[in-house]
């Protein structure tokens, strides 16, 4: 943690905005250079034009691809296309729009000009698809959500409107490397002359009366403060608080490209993530002047909760909370619907789903494993440590298929309404029924060849039979919920568990654990996890 984590950044901590637009049209990447190909990882494909990972080249070459793809697997609708507050993310979507146009494709952009948050990408194809068309819609996102101002990012969302599988970012990304590696020449291009506009705050805002109970937010009269920390979500929240009469101050409306409002996180880097307490450090400093105060990330699909009695909510704090009180509180959700949780959510959730008597599904790292539940209602919640989830509609069906930060975050005004209680003092309650947690993620070193090992290491290469103390009982590399490969293990014992996962970007894997015996402990699993892990990777 730097000593500058949580304090306001500085002009040396800013971006050049017109150094990176001038990147990205005039840097023409090296696909023979591994950081400069189109790679997508779980969240779509992500870069800075200043290194050469995120160009006009790259954009137009992954746009062709991605019409190329509709095309085999015959989407003939209309794409959704729209994208966040990050500098680069305009460029991109011009570039886009002009790759869309020389291929004939038909495309909705923002009737209003505005910034578009990923649910309402979501929320929009979906809208399509069920409204009897004869064909399919799929979109386009262009946000790497709450990475750093220099950032840019691009996913596509298919028919089913949640992130692409890997079959279709595996085969986009190849095409796109060749298309580059080709001297773009397979790239069309044209000048777009009949794009239609869609009014995507409207039809999202108008309809989360479906889903929440927004009478009793208002006539609790709970008093809101929404921060969309400059992302896309600032005209969302305005028209929220205007059409539903709520007590809902949008307490920061500036969007700066460079985020010089913000502050540090905890490397030092402008990061708008509303699960770091470090990017938080503005918005927790009002944590008192509200009964439920929220943050949104670049766009808003993650969330984070802040109460007067509990400050800055942990992500799996809030989603145990969060299920609790939706399944006890959603008589048109199928009475079999299933709790969606990733491996590396805090066991809490476990817990919660029993008492419900619920059949739990604990899926791989990525929301695009909670879809196919969403879509047909046998999942009613879905939600990942990393602060995203998404829920289905007081009827039972779908809402949205990717994650939904605005939606999470009304929800704790709804649960205080409701109840009377904030979601912290629910969660105090939660552990007094089934223990007190202790969890953490930490990074430890790997080589690219350690990491590569890690990706494909089966749970029986683990040899220890205990973890500080006690007996292992489960040695997982496939998720118990669907069986698909994790990309790492997960080792558990009866009070503790530890998941090691390579990361994408850096030399190190990433070690998630928890204990229900303490900090102590939970040191002591961190620590035993290493060792364990290490030993079966070698040197």
């Amino acid at each position: 943690m730097s000593s500058r984590a949580g304090t306001p950044a500085q002009p040396t901590d800013l971006i050049d905005i017109d150094e990176l637009l001038d990147a990205y049209r005039s840097v023409v990447p090296d696909v023979n250079d591994p950081a400069q190909r189109v790679a997508f990882g779980t969240s779509g494909h992500r870069g800075s034009s200043l290194d050469g990972a995120f160009n006009e080249t790259h954009i137009a070459a992954i746009t062709q691809a991605i019409v190329e793809y509709r095309a085999g697997q015959g989407i003939t609708g209309p794409l959704f296309l729209g994208g966040d507050t990050h500098a680069l993310s305009r460029p991109a979507e011009e570039t886009a729009l002009r790759v869309l146009a020389g291929n004939g494709v038909r495309v909705f952009t923002d009737a209003n000009a505005d910034f578009v948050p990923t649910p309402a990408i979501s929320h929009a194809i979906l809208r399509y698809n069920r409204g009897g068309h004869q064909d399919q819609a799929d979109g386009i996102v262009v946000t790497p959500s709450h990475n750093p101002p220099r950032d840019g990012g691009f996913k596509y969302n298919p028919p089913h409107g949640g992130p692409a599988d890997t079959d279709a970012t595996s085969w986009i990304a190849e095409r796109a490397n060749q298309l580059i590696a080709d001297g773009s020449s397979g790239v069309k291009s044209a000048d777009p002359s009949s794009v239609e506009g869609y009014d995507f705050r409207e039809h999202y805002v108008a309809d989360l009366v479906n889903i929440l109970d927004l009478d009793a937010i208002r006539t609790a009269g709970v008093r809101i403060g929404a921060d969309p920390l400059g992302g896309a979500s600032v005209g969302y929240w305005a028209l929220i608080a205007e059409k539903y009469n709520l007590d809902l101050t949008v307490v920061n409306p500036s969007v700066d490209p460079t985020w010089s409002f913000m502050t540090l996180d905890w490397d030092e880097k402008i990061r708008m993530d509303p699960s770091s307490a470090s990017a938080m450090a503005s918005v927790l400093g009002r944590q008192h002047e509200f009964d439920i105060l929220t943050g949104n990330d670049a766009d808003a699909d993650r969330h984070g909760i802040v109460t007067p009695d509990g400050g800055l909510m942990n992500p799996n704090h809030y989603l145990a909370v969060a299920i609790q009180y939706l399944y006890t509180h959603r008589d048109g959700w199928r009475p079999d619907a299933a709790i969606g949780k990733t491996l590396v959510s805090s066991s809490m959730i476990d817990r919660v789903a029993e008492s419900l008597d619920r059949r739990l599904l604990e899926v791989p790292v990525g929301f695009k494993w909670f879809v196919p539940g969403l879509l047909d209602g046998s999942v009613a919640f879905g939600g990942e440590e990393s602060a995203g989830a998404s829920f289905l509609r007081k009827d039972g069906t779908v809402w949205t298929t990717d994650k939904d930060g605005i939606l999470l975050a009304l929800l704790s005004a709804e649960i205080l309404a409701v109840t009377g209680k904030t979601p912290s003092k629910l969660y105090r309650e939660l552990t007094q029924r089934f223990g007190a947690p202790a969890y953490q993620r930490v990074d430890a070193a790997a080589s690219k060849a350690q990491k590569a090992r890690l990706g494909k290491l089966d749970g029986d290469a683990i040899t220890a039979d205990t973890v500080a103390g006690d007996a292992i009982v489960a040695k997982l590399s496939a998720a118990p919920g669907n069986g698909a490969a994790i990309g790492g293990v997960k080792v558990a014992t009866e009070h503790a568990w530890f998941a090691a996962r390579p990361s994408g970007t850096e030399d190190v894997y990433k070690i998630y654990a928890e204990s229900f015996k303490g900090e102590e402990h939970l040191r002591a699993v961190q620590a035993e996890a290493k060792e364990i892990v290490d030993a079966a990777l070698g040197d």
